[in-house]
């Protein structure tokens, strides 16, 4: 009986094995392409390319124009990020405290990005701040306001997870009782605990920022020219220094992803030996 269910087992892993194979392969296969042809002299007729230079390499980067539109970018994307992060960290951790009542009206807010596309909250921004008193259509202002709406449910599911795994309003009341007040409390004891999981945050959505196209287009367009739309330019007339912004672009996203599941596995790792740590003592004690 062992026989037939070793041999199910061992179908089974090399079906799986298959699976995988073919689906890395569909997704490597166009990056291994852009890439090649971003390094590629001449690349018509043949399988591979008649020969390898990085010129378009050397080009992009004296381009003072993607120089611009890169730095751009990862300004907009951090100052929404910091920005996002000091007003959504204090405001969650109130709100789950001291007034778990309005939990859900906060969930249901910050949920709202998902159900509105780009085009339509881009579109409302447009005609909302196109005149008036504030006036800010087609500047940086505009794109951070409908970025920090973008991020909204990363940095509160990663915050509100933080603050449950460390037990929030244990270590408040432990640290009052020790005399602190709630401001310092929060400072010094909680903002310490949850910072791995503020990192995650950070990360995630400065990865999801740097990489969105739609808001930044319509709402500000050339007059203030992130990577994005700068890419979206340069199709029309450059296919390898297109191809080699977009291995550019992927390095910088997945080097930030990797920066994220690294941080992400630190903290699980170090969550497991925190709540390994009381049954190991209460072992010890009873031993």
């Amino acid at each position: 009986m062992s026989n037939p269910a070793r041999t199910a087992r061992s179908k089974g892993r090399w079906w799986h094995i298959g699976v995988t194979s073919v689906v890395l392969a569909v997704l490597i296969i166009p990056l291994l392409a852009t890439f090649l042809f971003s390094i590629s002299t001449v690349w018509q007729n043949t399988i591979l390319p008649d020969g390898l230079t990085l010129e378009w390499y050397g080009r992009l980067f004296s381009d003072e124009r993607f120089l611009y539109a890169i730095g751009r970018s990862f300004l907009v994307s951090a100052v929404t990020v910091v920005i996002s992060l000091a007003i959504m960290v204090p405001a969650i951790f109130v709100v789950v405290l001291y007034f778990p009542g309005l939990e859900k009206m906060l969930q249901s807010v910050v949920l709202l990005p998902f159900a509105l596309p780009g085009v339509v909250t881009a579109v409302g921004l447009i005609k909302i701040y196109s005149s008036g008193p504030i006036a800010i259509s087609g500047t940086i202002w505009i794109l951070i306001g409908a970025y920090f709406i973008v991020i909204m449910p990363y940095v509160y599911q990663s915050t509100r997870n933080s603050l449950r795994s460390i037990h929030a309003a244990q270590l408040m009341e432990a640290a009052e009782v020790l005399g602190a007040g709630k401001v310092k409390a929060f400072v010094f004891v909680i903002l310490p605990n949850i910072m791995p999981g503020m990192m995650v945050a950070s990360l995630l959505s400065f990865s999801i920022l740097f990489s969105e196209f739609v808001l930044a287009n319509m709402l500000v367009g050339g007059s203030y020219e992130v990577v994005q739309v700068y890419l979206h330019r340069m199709l029309a007339t450059d296919g390898h220094m297109s191809s080699a912004i977009v291995f550019t672009f992927f390095v910088i996203i997945s080097l930030l992803f990797a920066l994220v599941l690294r941080i992400g596995r630190g903290k699980s790792r170090k969550m497991n030996a925190t709540s390994a740590t009381p049954a190991d003592n209460e072992g010890g004690v009873t031993a």
